[in-house]
């Protein structure tokens, strides 16, 4: 065991234990310990710690060791706290405060414990890790860029108009660009957290994709095709993959070079080796694999139609239970950069839709059954909204029947937008109604039909082939 592990598990031990400590964070020299019962902290022990330079009493517990050991100590402290540096340390002792939540984490960690952890599923994992914590600001930013959208759409029919109109527009455009024009920077400290590596240097890896301060007279040659490199190219697939690649280096740098010039040696070194494999070698690269992914996307949806759209629609809710809908995320960015909008993100929408109509007719259908009509009543509001995890883990999947039944309703509801075609979404949102002010082109109407029809399916096929007589006449969630 190293002095920096030492040090960290002594500090662990001071500060109350890992059951004492909510998160952990670092800066330069100082490890920032988040407490949840300050009284529980036995500050004599903590200054006497060997390699403990001083301890600071704040909203954080900060205990300074100094630069580069810093960077270990925390480092370790997180690896056995079980949780990435910044973010909250699961204690057993939590609950959930809501019925419906509860019940859906329940199962889905049930669930999620029988499957097999191979290195795909890793890497789905790992691609989730990065994106759900985005989710609110993807919401956010999407659904005020969808409010301008509209608003600009009302202003060119010349159905509203006022100089104060156009700016608002204006604003709010400024404001979703806060997210989505600087996702890149996201995107890499999200990365870097998830790889162990420092959130800042992730960032900066991100924000080099853009290409900063670029213009025509002195552009960078992409050293594959001779021509110019774009401003994220790539996008978001490169950045995972550079930060992923940055992390290496950080580590095997940090073991190597001195406690006292780790602080400024190896921040330096990691950036100049992985921002010139960034430029010259990832973005081209990753530059060919998402416009091929997009190009294939695409073609499925135009060629396909009706039938492509059942397919999506139908098989989207078992990639969320799989966790696999993760992985469509980089491709839904890629498509809008690239098109404007994504194709994919509303016929993948009627997954969701699906499972509304599902419980509804579970609502209706199992009248008696009060256990399950107490957690839809948690469930199902927000699954109109688009947030269905609370209905697959908490309804239709510990069900069975449901589940496949709102499969089909979903695939409905897909094939109705592919037989329409070209109704896209101009941002990620959320699915369901909250995905309409995003809806690009105007195709309100079609979107809205197809939600009507993922809806009907979902009823229809799980009031008539989705419900067992213990369902609708006992009072238990389940067969």
């Amino acid at each position: 065991m190293t002095k920096e592990q030492v040090l960290a598990e002594n500090i662990i031990d001071a500060v109350g234990g890992i059951d004492n400590m909510d998160d952990i964070i670092n800066c330069m020299t100082r490890v920032r310990i988040k407490v949840l019962d300050e009284d529980k902290i036995d500050y004599e022990q903590l200054k006497s710690i060997k390699g403990v330079m001083g301890v600071v009493k704040d909203d954080r517990v900060q205990v300074v060791v100094g630069p580069g050991t810093v960077n270990k100590v925390a480092s370790h402290m997180s690896e056995l706290s079980g949780a990435p540096l910044g973010e909250t340390i699961p204690h057993k002792s939590k609950d959930y405060r809501a019925n419906a939540a509860a019940k859906a984490q329940e199962n889905k960690s049930e669930f999620q414990n029988k499957q097999k952890r191979g290195k795909f599923n890793k890497l789905l994992k790992t691609i989730a890790n990065i994106f759900i914590p985005l989710i609110p600001a993807f919401i956010g930013a999407g659904l005020i860029g969808g409010i301008a959208a509209v608003l600009s759409n009302m202003l060119a029919a010349g159905q509203i108009s006022g100089e104060w109109v156009t700016q608002l527009v204006t604003v709010f455009n400024v404001i979703k660009d806060g997210m989505l024009a600087y996702l890149a920077i996201f995107t890499g400290i999200n990365a870097a957290k998830e790889f162990g590596a420092t959130p800042g240097l992730g960032g900066v890896i991100g924000g080099t994709t853009l290409l900063t301060g670029l213009t025509d007279k002195n552009m960078i040659t992409n050293i594959f095709t001779g021509d110019p490199l774009q401003p994220g190219q790539g996008g978001i697939i490169g950045v995972i993959f550079a930060v992923w690649l940055l992390s290496i280096v950080e580590k095997r740098l940090h073991k190597i070079v001195p406690n006292s010039i780790d602080i400024i040696v190896t921040p330096t070194i990691t950036l100049f080796i992985i921002g010139l494999l960034t430029i010259f070698i990832f973005m081209p690269l990753a530059g060919f694999v998402s416009d091929g992914l997009v190009s294939v996307i695409n073609g499925i949806i135009d060629i396909g139609g009706i039938f492509s759209g059942f397919i999506i629609g139908a098989f989207f809710l078992p990639l969320v239970m799989l966790g696999l809908h993760h992985m469509f995320t980089p491709i839904h960015i890629e498509m809008i950069n690239q098109t404007g909008a994504t194709y994919l993100l509303p016929i993948a929408a009627m997954a969701g839709a699906g499972q509304v109509g599902a419980a509804l007719a579970l609502w209706v259908r199992c009248s008696k059954n009060t256990t399950l009509r107490d957690t839809l009543k948690g469930a199902l509001p927000v699954g109109f909204l688009g947030i269905g995890e609370p209905l697959i883990y908490g309804v239709t999947l510990p069900l069975g029947k449901p589940f496949i039944t709102a499969c089909i309703g979903g695939g409905i509801g897909g094939a109705v937008i592919g037989g329409i075609g070209h109704i896209g979404a101009t941002a990620i949102g959320p699915s369901g109604i909250s995905l309409l002010p995003l809806i690009s082109d105007h195709m309100y109407l079609g979107y809205i039909a197809g939600l009507l029809a993922a809806y009907a399916g979902g009823f229809v096929f799980t009031y008539f082939f989705g419900t067992t007589k213990a369902m609708r006449e006992s009072d238990t969630l389940g067969d």
